[in-house]
């Protein structure tokens, strides 16, 4: 049974620090474009970030570029996402997913009809 587990949300003040962390188990990361997306309320689910290593590649929404960070340990199955100076629009559900044999397009194109796994979300609450 493929499965993402995600933790680390929380409450957090304007320009502070949360890293995220999903683990995953029935599928290995090594062939999967990985990631993370987000839901504000009110608002379309949006991809935040991505990692792949059959692409060598790494996907930043726009707004999160310079303060956020993805990484994996793939050994581990394990994704991180450091999200520093945080602001208020951060606010969000944040949501893991992976898509196998994909492509970072996924994140980047906001394709979330097409991914193949989602853990559960954990929600940011970042407070002015």
């Amino acid at each position: 049974e493929v499965q993402l587990q995600a933790s680390g949300g929380g409450l957090v003040q304007a320009g502070g620090s949360v890293r995220l962390t999903c683990v995953g188990s029935g599928f290995t990361f090594d062939d999967a474009a990985i990631g993370w997306f987000r839901q504000a309320p009110g608002k379309e689910r949006e991809g935040v970030s991505c990692i792949s290593r059959t692409e060598r590649s790494t996907y930043y929404a726009d707004s999160v570029k310079g303060r956020f960070t993805i990484s994996s340990d793939n050994a581990k199955n394990t994704m991180y996402l450091q999200m520093n100076s945080l602001k208020p629009e951060d606010t969000a559900v944040y949501y893991c997913a992976a898509v196998g044999f994909g492509s970072c397009t996924y994140f980047s194109g906001n394709y979330y009809n097409g991914v193949d796994y989602w853990g559960e979300g954990t929600l940011v609450t970042v407070s002015s």
